[in-house]
């Protein structure tokens, strides 16, 4: 019989970024753990670090000790790199058929993952993704520019791109892998407008998106990692891609 939260056979690795999570990174690879087991769901966790100088690396090395290397692995990199090729990285370490990515800051809780895998048997998609901007979604502890900032690249997205999706710059997302590993063969955005080229390709591609409303709070601890020169970044990518797709 299937497990709860899964069918027989379906495991999800989970592709965990991080650069300066000494702070978040206990808490939210606890919160994942109980999470998967309380639904039944076979997991592992990638922790792919950038070269945090914070100690991020040997947190999750006791990590792997408590939780085992076959749930949790520590995939690290010498220096920044960029969001795109560390999801490359980790995904070559992934043993599960499907993959979530999310953010280790603990902006994202792992509670919403068993309903990204409800949502995903129930209409068979190829990603299920988190919205902020449906149904009951939201967003907690920014204040109103970032609101402001966030809405206005989702509509001019919305205007220009008319990608069938609502939440185009959200990082919480449930692929099935070989979608994933198809979608980063053809994206080549770094940074901030990454997220919404993945959507855009997939639509061209003919991949089904599903989403499921969540709630996005604030990073806990540390900086927020969206500046001026972001926002530029997302627009002139906003529009590389308008020219190209």
């Amino acid at each position: 019989m299937a497990a709860a939260g899964g069918a027989e056979g379906d495991k999800v690795s989970v592709l965990l970024p991080t650069y300066n999570e000494r702070e978040n990174l206990p808490l939210v690879v606890w919160l994942l753990a109980r999470t998967f087991r309380q639904s039944g769901t076979s997991f592992e966790i990638i922790i792919i670090d950038d070269g945090s100088p914070d100690g991020t690396q040997e947190v999750a090395q006791q990590l792997e000790k408590i939780y085992g290397c076959d749930k949790i692995l520590l995939r690290p990199r010498p220096k920044k790199l960029g969001l795109g090729t560390a999801y490359i990285h980790g995904m070559k370490h992934a043993t599960g058929n499907f993959i979530v990515i999310m953010d280790a800051d603990l902006s994202h809780h792992p509670k919403f993952i068993p309903e990204f895998i409800r949502k995903q048997k129930e209409g068979n998609f190829d990603i299920v993704s988190g919205t902020r901007y449906k149904g009951n979604g939201g967003v907690y502890g920014w204040d109103l520019k970032r609101k402001l900032i966030s809405r206005g690249a989702n509509f001019i997205t919305q205007v220009l791109l008319r990608p069938g999706a609502s939440d185009l710059t959200g990082s919480f997302r449930l692929y099935r892998k070989e979608v994933l590993q198809k979608l980063m063969e053809k994206c080549v955005s770094k940074g901030y407008v990454f997220q919404m080229e993945m959507i855009v390709r997939a639509r061209q591609l003919g991949y089904t998106i599903g989403e499921v409303p969540i709630s996005f709070v604030d990073r806990v601890y540390g900086e927020s990692k969206l500046g001026g020169n972001e926002i530029v970044s997302f627009l002139k990518g906003l529009l590389t891609l308008f020219a190209t797709t």
